[in-house]
């Protein structure tokens, strides 16, 4: 059974045995499976009538929207190749990724228009098309063709063009399903943008796939996902660590009925044990995760039944999953979700998967019951004194400190210990800590040579478009 692992069946099966149910629940706007597959096919007939072709591109900048999510299955009819955009760059930025993705169409919403303009490429609105009578090639697209290039944040260097093929997010959601899953009566509160592959491969395509309600939000707003867990009766959601952490510091948290809330879902960072028992102490269990872009981007899961018994951890391997640790303890990953590659850069392809394995950039430990626990970035790393320091071990003890909101860790030069920590310190409304509170609140809970040495209090702390903290603009804030 060749190409029967392709994106685009799952929303025409479902629309042919639901068609009725409730696929999207945007601002309150319900979009039937049935509405969503005519306009995933009406998007499909207008770039079959403009000529594109197997392994084209489509560059969007959007608003998560019921129409992008249209774009995205057409794309997987024809074999299309979907390049979301983050609205959150500037205009050159752009500019760079469209100059190197070379899409065949570039749409934008209303909202982002002016920005889609600055950057010099020829745009067309994102509008649903009129129904058109141009026959579509029936499955057009292969198992192996790439659906999503998706550009990685850009910390550092040029962002690079991650390739996941149906093929990849086929068995990234399968063995999501597996290991927590999707069910067909459950409501899914999105707020992941969909410039990022978590937007489309945690929940919510295996929820499309299952016949579940999505309640698609256009960006996170702390208060408003609180007010929507509540009204909506939402059962399950996923979100990184900040977004975690700004609901439980909105002043609807203690109040909210979180009732309905069977599942959280947290990735992309590791998560602070303080906020973990925040959110345990309003009854909600937190799922812990670990996944990258290159790995489309499930890696490991932390079971239900062992959120409490290991909590800071991020679990094992989801199924059709391989991990181990290279001798530096880098966690390394093989698998059927791993990436295709960096588009037009093969250097960078090698350098990223050796011998088979994905290496992640990320330092990991296994206990001896084989669960994993993130101990930070290998590139974040420094060594004090001799002594490995992980920064995330150093960020989840400041974030224990009464009266810190938010924290962040990297290592600087030092003359006598080759390196420091310097921490970067967001206060709770209305708290008083100095420097000196601070790092004697760390010698309490780390080693010596793990307590920063300099701490600066800052407002808000810089973070990407998927709220992971930018820590080369932190670096930049470091005297020389």
């Amino acid at each position: 059974m060749s190409d029967r692992l392709t994106l685009a069946r799952w929303l025409s099966d479902r629309a042919r045995t639901t068609p009725k149910r409730v696929a999207i629940d945007y601002l309150d706007r319900e979009v039937t499976y049935a509405e969503l597959e005519d306009t995933a096919t009406r998007y499909a007939s207008w770039f079959a009538s403009r000529g594109l072709e197997r392994g084209d591109r489509v560059a969007t900048l959007t608003g998560n929207t019921p129409e992008h999510v249209a774009v995205f299955f057409a794309c997987a009819k024809l074999g299309l190749i979907l390049a979301p955009l983050s609205w959150r760059l500037a205009a050159p930025e752009l500019a760079y990724q469209l100059g190197d993705a070379e899409p065949a169409v570039f749409l934008a919403e209303d909202e982002y228009a002016d920005l889609a303009a600055a950057t010099g490429h020829g745009v067309e609105a994102l509008a649903v098309p009129e129904p058109s009578d141009t026959v579509l090639l029936a499955d057009a697209a292969r198992d192996h063709d790439p659906l999503l290039l998706v550009y990685t944040s850009g910390t550092t260097g040029k962002p690079k063009g991650a390739l996941l093929t149906h093929a990849n997010c086929f068995w990234t959601n399968v063995g999501f399903d597996v290991a927590t899953g999707v069910s067909g009566d459950d409501v899914v509160l999105q707020v992941l943008p969909q410039f990022h592959c978590g937007g489309w491969n945690v929940q919510a395509l295996l929820a499309w796939w299952k016949g579940a309600r999505v309640v698609l939000e256009r960006a996170f707003d702390a208060d408003r996902c609180l007010e929507l867990i509540e009204r909506k009766r939402v059962t399950t959601t996923m979100g990184v660590p900040a977004n975690y952490l700004f609901m439980s510091q909105s002043p609807r948290f203690a109040d909210a009925d979180l009732s309905s809330l069977r599942r959280a879902v947290v990735g992309g960072a590791p998560m602070p044990l303080a906020l973990l028992e925040t959110w345990r102490e309003r009854g909600v269990e937190i799922v812990q995760g670990y996944g990258l872009t290159e790995a489309a981007p499930n890696v490991l899961c932390l079971p239900a039944e062992d959120a409490v018994r290991k909590a800071g951890y991020a679990g094992k391997p989801y199924p059709q999953v391989e991990v181990t640790l290279s001798d530096e303890g880098e966690l390394l990953v093989r698998g059927p979700n791993v990436f295709a590659g960096y588009w037009r850069n093969p250097e960078a392809s090698a350098e990223a998967v050796v011998d088979g394995w994905l290496r992640t950039g990320d330092v990991a430990e296994r206990d001896d019951e084989a669960f994993y626990r993130i101990s930070g970035r290998l590139k974040d790393m420094y060594i004090s004194g001799g002594e490995n320091v992980y920064p995330a071990e150093v960020e989840d003890a400041l974030l224990s400190v009464d009266g810190i909101a938010d924290a962040a860790v990297l290592g600087v030069p030092d003359e006598r210990w080759g390196e420091v920590g310097a921490a970067f310190v967001v206060l709770e409304p209305g708290a008083a800590l100095s420097e000196d509170e601070v790092i004697a609140a760390c010698r309490e809970r780390l080693a010596r040579f793990k307590v920063p040495a300099s701490v600066r209090f800052l407002d808000v702390l810089p973070r990407s478009g998927m709220n992971k903290v930018l820590k080369d603009e932190l670096r930049a804030e470091v005297p020389a």
